[in-house]
């Protein structure tokens, strides 16, 4: 369990980015972390891996304060950085040097994600592409079986079928005991992964359900005219009319838009809040 409880945090003395930032993640579940530019995804993640601390609240995961940072707490959570360096050692050393700080470490499903991102341990990691680079790390992430993982943009800098590769990957590494945060704005790459979906906006936390309570609550789907006596959340031009997020009292099936979720958020946060009934804590960008 991460539990964010009342939290207050800015870079700059007298501009807050979070105040009153409240959220519960439980195990078992792949979330997802959007926002718009400077809402805070990363700083988020920074702070529930006791990289960053608040300036008042607390994050605890599991029993742990995460700005404690104490050894048993280290060695169960690992984040995966948008932006990373990489000792120029080959890939057998790096896993070498690293995996006993994690006792949990797995060096045959390791060893399976090389060879599945077609990587060999002999390589030169300063040698590796950006995108290589990119998928040794969630590899030796996925590997740590820590019960906290967290990957900041992890599909930046992958190709279309590595992308593929990663969702099918990460779906068969979580578990019950195994909370996995992904923060990202590349939402149609991990559309069919996360679940639930947590979504940060100006004024804190708007969205925090799972894909079942935003269908049901919402309707998404193309109409070849705007109906003025439907509760329209967002509409955007498309070939043969408007693709619209709509409110849904019938309980209307349709299947959900990451995308379009996002643009209705942030259109209609307030709106949003009511229907969700989710505590909205101010964010400042």
């Amino acid at each position: 369990m991460i539990n964010v409880r009342d939290v207050f945090f800015g870079y700059q003395k007298n501009k807050l980015l979070y105040e009153h930032l409240n959220l519960r993640l439980k195990p078992g579940s792949i979330y997802g972390l959007l926002g718009p530019n400077g809402a805070g995804k990363s700083t988020l993640l920074r702070l529930i891996a006791g990289l960053l601390y608040p300036r008042s609240g607390e994050i605890r995961v599991g029993e742990y304060v995460a700005g404690d940072r104490k050894p048993a707490f280290l060695e169960n959570i690992f984040l995966v950085p948008e932006e990373f360096y990489m000792p120029s050692v080959r890939i057998r050393q790096f896993v070498e040097s690293n995996a006993p700080f994690y006792p949990r470490f797995d060096q045959a499903q390791m060893q399976g994600y090389i060879r599945e991102f077609g990587l060999t341990e002999n390589q030169k990691i300063n040698e590796l592409s950006y995108g290589e680079k990119k998928k040794l790390l969630i590899g030796f992430g996925l590997a740590t079986n820590t019960d906290v993982l967290l990957m900041d943009e992890p599909t930046n800098g992958l190709d279309i079928p590595s992308k593929s590769q990663f969702r099918r990957l990460v779906a068969g590494a979580v578990d019950e005991h195994r909370t996995v945060v992904i923060s990202t704005h590349q939402a149609r790459d991990l559309e069919t992964l996360i679940d639930p979906i947590v979504i940060l906006s100006n004024q804190g936390i708007a969205l925090n359900a799972s894909v079942e309570e935003i269908t049901s609550k919402l309707w998404f789907g193309m109409v070849p005219e705007l109906d003025k006596n439907q509760r329209v959340l967002h509409a955007e031009r498309a070939v043969g009319g408007y693709a619209i997020v709509a409110e849904n009292p019938m309980g209307e099936s349709s299947r959900l838009d990451l995308e379009w979720l996002f643009n209705a958020v942030q259109a209609e946060p307030l709106r949003i809040q009511e229907l969700f009934s989710t505590l909205s804590t101010p964010v400042n960008a």
